[in-house]
């Protein structure tokens, strides 16, 4: 997992490497929600903003302020739900690997 606000595109593929982790960590979490059995009160929301991410990833770096309004709503909607929580953080620390929002 990248852990650095550093890190430079692979030589060749020209994709920010935080936006292929942001990718990967919200299809991981997506895969997870949707094998999940229980249902509950705001499972649309967790899937309607995971989608969110998942269509953030397919450009360049996404807007910072959006990335952490989803995940302020995801985590709400499926802070609860333990089975979750693995893939809940590695969305989180994807977010973070974008660094903070431009103070204004």
């Amino acid at each position: 997992m990248l852990r650095s606000l550093g890190q430079k595109r692979v030589t060749g593929s020209g994709e920010d490497p935080r936006v292929a982790e942001l990718r990967t960590a919200v299809s991981r979490l997506r895969r997870e929600l949707a094998v999940l059995p229980a249902e509950f009160p705001d499972r649309a929301i967790a899937e309607d903003e995971l989608a969110a991410l998942a269509s953030m990833t397919s450009g360049d770096a996404p807007e910072i302020l959006r990335l952490r309004r989803s995940l302020l709503l995801i985590a709400g909607a499926i802070g609860s739900v333990s089975a979750l929580s693995k893939g809940l953080t590695q969305v989180r620390e994807a977010v973070e690997l974008f660094g903070e929002p431009p103070r204004g």
